[in-house]
């Protein structure tokens, strides 16, 4: 059965921090036949201000797991503010996640989990389960630990 993304956020008391305005020349998001391509974000908070920090040195593996989770958070307020209501959204296609990480740091799947658990658990794990990669950055922009992009399926 498919969840109702819209009643999992109000049943989980979950608040979407504001949707983050583009900082160059890029739309946040991108519909192109039923897919939805939204750009990479980053750790918005709800008071529109940015976990930073490198995985490793300032931030351990776990508050790079939340951070990732807030950057998921930020995902869907992007595409609620875009699409106005998330049950258009079919399934998860990909994620590819960024870690701001030090040289010897290898648990980048772990980090990235904090999104992809948050998608499955407001998508279903069915349709909140798409492929995925995990990758370690030298830097993000502002040293944020974690820029998370994704691709979506539309219902049609």
């Amino acid at each position: 059965m498919k969840n109702n993304p819209e009643s999992v956020l109000q049943s989980l008391n979950l608040v979407l921090p504001p949707a983050p305005k583009p900082a160059g020349v890029y739309r946040p998001l991108l519909i192109v036949d039923h897919f939805v391509y939204v750009s990479g974000h980053g750790t918005v908070q709800e008071d529109g201000s940015l976990i930073v920090g490198k995985v490793g040195t300032d931030l351990n593996m776990e508050e790079a797991k939340l951070a990732a989770r807030q950057v998921g958070l930020a995902i869907l307020a992007t595409l609620k503010a875009n699409l106005q209501d998330l049950n258009r959204i079919k399934r998860v296609v990909k994620v590819l996640g960024m870690v701001n990480a030090v040289p010897d740091f290898t648990r980048h799947p772990y980090v990235i989990n904090g999104c992809s658990e948050l998608f499955a658990q407001v998508f279903g794990e069915e349709q909140g389960i798409g492929v995925r990669s995990a990758v370690g950055m030298g830097s993000l922009p502002d040293n944020i630990p974690v820029e998370i992009e994704a691709v979506f399926e539309l219902n049609v």
